[in-house]
């Protein structure tokens, strides 16, 4: 018999940690969500929507000492009420305050990434964050990474160090693909020739000015920007031509529509963007930070650059020059990423980390 598992988040905004969470409540049974709001400008991801048994309206990514207090109170009351055997927090606030409430329950806690390198916290803020994920740690049963740097990089920051950590990668679902011109033509993007794709929630941590440094020097080639966040409007306003800023689309239409897929990130767990596009047989250029060299083979299923602009255009030069290597990179990134990055594998190993506790 499952045991029963309540997950906490603090929300479930559109892109990959939500889809990743949602996956569990609705595969694996006796499971239970509980989850607060969506803040400013972002959206829920419509797709788990119905897995949310419980609705916490004081919890969201903002730090507020009284905010968070009464999601505190809300919360044990609903481990109270559910009395699961394992509490499972994801992300930074709701394993904070979820892994603060006692009880005989066991707890997991998952890192879907990390914020050393996000440009958003300040120095003594992320100093803060590490000490209370130290003393956290402590009062955890299993730590998950989703994906080995993550992991490593934490532990090299003291956190958890000679606890129990797992990795699991996320399992993903190929998306169902539409023909191209379809597919580009829904997005508002009516284009024949080579296209590159962007698709992140628009944040300091995701780097997306420097994308737009990219197509800047490469005026001959399009762009398409996916996404929203607090710098969308500034991404929209000082885009070059021939960028499209589309806001948040659907991801089988997205990666339907482009060529290749390119990620400007400052730091990143596994993200879910880039299994996707690489399971639609799209070649990715990534910046060499937190888990990207799991997802991405460099030289063989995209490349891996540093964080600089010369480098990422030297990539896709090199993709839209070649039509050979834009359909073997694809090839061997659809057939590596639908074997390592197994649904049923991601809920496998879950139950078995439930089953041992």
């Amino acid at each position: 018999m499952t045991k029963k598992v309540l997950h906490v988040i603090a929300r479930m905004n559109l892109g990959g940690t939500a889809r990743y969470v949602g996956a569990l409540v609705e595969n694996i049974p006796n499971s239970n969500l509980a989850t607060g709001y969506v803040q400013g400008l972002e959206i829920e991801e419509g797709s788990v929507q119905h897995y949310i048994d419980f609705r916490i309206p004081h919890l969201g990514r903002r730090i507020s000492l009284i905010e968070d207090y009464k999601s505190w109170i809300a919360l044990k009351k609903i481990i109270k009420e559910v009395r699961p055997e394992i509490v499972h927090t994801h992300t930074f606030k709701a394993g904070l305050i979820g892994r603060l409430i006692g009880g005989n329950h066991k707890r997991v806690h998952t890192f879907h990434g990390h914020l050393f390198e996000d440009i958003s916290f300040t120095r003594f803020q992320k100093i803060v964050i590490v000490c209370v994920e130290r003393f956290l740690a402590t009062r955890t049963d299993v730590l998950i990474s989703v994906g080995e740097k993550v992991g490593q990089d934490l532990r090299s920051a003291g956190i958890g160090r000679n606890r129990n950590w797992v990795s699991i990668v996320p399992g993903v679902n190929p998306p169902k693909l539409m023909e191209r011109e379809r597919a580009r033509s829904t997005l508002g993007v009516s284009y024949g020739g080579f296209l590159v794709g962007w698709m992140a929630r628009m944040a300091e941590v995701k780097n997306p000015f420097l994308l737009l440094q990219v197509a800047a020097r490469l005026p001959d080639i399009r762009f398409v920007m996916a996404g929203g966040g607090n710098l969308f409007e500034d991404i929209k306003r000082n885009a070059p031509k021939n960028v499209a800023v589309i806001g948040w689309s659907d991801a089988a239409i997205f990666w339907s529509a482009v060529d290749c897929a390119i990620s400007t990130s400052d730091n990143e767990g596994v993200p879910i963007a880039l299994i996707e596009a690489q399971l639609a047989g799209i070649p990715v250029i990534a910046t060499n930070v937190g888990s990207n060299g799991e997802i991405v083979l460099d030289g063989e299923t995209g490349f891996l650059v540093r964080k600089n602009a010369s480098e990422l255009i030297d990539s896709v030069q090199k993709l839209e020059k070649s039509a050979i290597l834009l359909r073997s990179m694809g090839d061997l990134a659809r057939n590596r990423t639908s074997k390592k990055f197994s649904l049923s594998t991601m809920i496998a190993e879950h139950i078995k980390i439930y089953s041992q506790l």
